[in-house]
């Protein structure tokens, strides 16, 4: 075998080659500002996977209505949730890039959001910068939708898409029936309920909305979150109630929502109950404020008494052991 010489003196730096592991989760306002969320929501709403109509008529719309009177509402409501370290999705998905380094040897990890910063462009450019030439995009998405998992797809391939020398991408599947992920849940869920001081009579579990019109055209996010539902009742032994979140707009959601079904169960005599949302990988304002505080509120304004909000699997042990056993899954014949 012929032996590899130095490189020529004029020859650009080239850096030793490495696997990158990219974490991606929806996004964030740069600050609990009007301004900042004003260029966040203008962002997310004009994706045409997350609203599905076209832009001759959409466009009028968000930048006529809703960009003018949304912001100012929505950052009320960040400024409600807000932390030393950021906005808690920032925090929270920064965190779990940092432990699963930690517990990854010659792998380089690092973090994105879809809509806001760090962008997704700008940390494949970074990661390639620095070397790697084999990448592996793992949306934080439990459950698949054409809205969130597809669109991290889409904002990957459009960042390769303007480089010469490509690296080989994998893309980590949707794991909401994944023996880890349900484990994980169930785990951390009987912890925390265990540690609180009134046993729930009912435990919600509060998924991320999406137009009806979504599941009609295929997307299979409804399916994956029933199914979610299902394994995760059936490992805990306790029936959960399933609802859905953070409805917008005129059109038919799915159903049932989260909101109405607060008020049913306290109507229903169910005084006390637990809620928790296994959709997201981490806290952020739907779970934070619409669930944690707008949820009790409307709980407690149909006659319930005691409300709990049990948090994500976030950067706990649990769940970035969880995100440990996935991401190696994935890097099989890589690592």
């Amino acid at each position: 075998m012929r032996a590899i010489g130095p490189l020529p003196a004029d020859h650009p730096p080239v850096a030793a080659k490495k696997i990158g592991v990219l974490l991606v989760n929806l996004g964030t306002p740069d600050a609990p500002e009007k301004k900042a969320v004003k260029r966040y929501l203008k962002e997310f709403l004009s994706d045409k996977r997350v609203v599905e109509i076209p832009s001759i008529i959409w466009q009028p719309i968000l930048r006529g209505i809703i960009l003018n009177t949304r912001p100012a509402k929505s950052a009320e409501a960040y400024s409600l949730v807000w932390t030393e370290d950021g906005s808690p999705l920032a925090s929270y998905t920064r965190k779990q890039a940092e432990k699963l380094a930690g517990k990854m040897d010659g792998v380089m990890v690092d973090w994105a959001m879809r809509y806001g910063n760090p962008s997704v462009k700008s940390r494949l450019d970074m990661m390639k910068a620095a070397g790697c030439d084999r990448i592996l995009i793992a949306p934080l998405y439990p459950q698949y939708s054409g809205a969130t998992t597809a669109s991290v797809h889409d904002a990957v391939f459009d960042a390769i898409a303007a480089m010469r020398w490509q690296p080989a991408i994998r893309l980590l599947p949707a794991y909401h029936d994944d023996p880890a992920y349900i484990d994980a849940l169930a785990t951390s869920l009987e912890r925390d309920i265990s540690a609180l001081e009134f046993v729930p009579d009912a435990i919600v579990a509060s998924f991320h909305g999406m137009p009806q019109r979504t599941l009609e055209l295929g997307d299979p996010y409804h399916c994956h979150c029933r199914k979610t539902a299902r394994l995760l009742s059936e490992k805990m032994g306790r029936e959960l109630v399933v609802a859905f979140q953070s409805r917008f707009g005129r059109a038919k959601w799915l159903e049932p929502a989260t909101d109405t079904t607060l008020e049913a169960l306290a109507g229903q005599g169910k005084k006390n109950i637990a809620i928790f949302a296994p959709g997201f990988s981490s806290d952020c304002l739907e779970t934070c404020e619409e669930l944690a505080i707008r949820g009790k509120e409307q709980f407690e304004a149909g006659g319930g008494e005691k409300f709990a909000y049990l948090p994500c699997l976030n950067d706990s042990d649990i769940g970035i052991d969880m995100l440990d056993i996935l991401v190696r899954r994935e890097l099989s014949g890589w690592i």
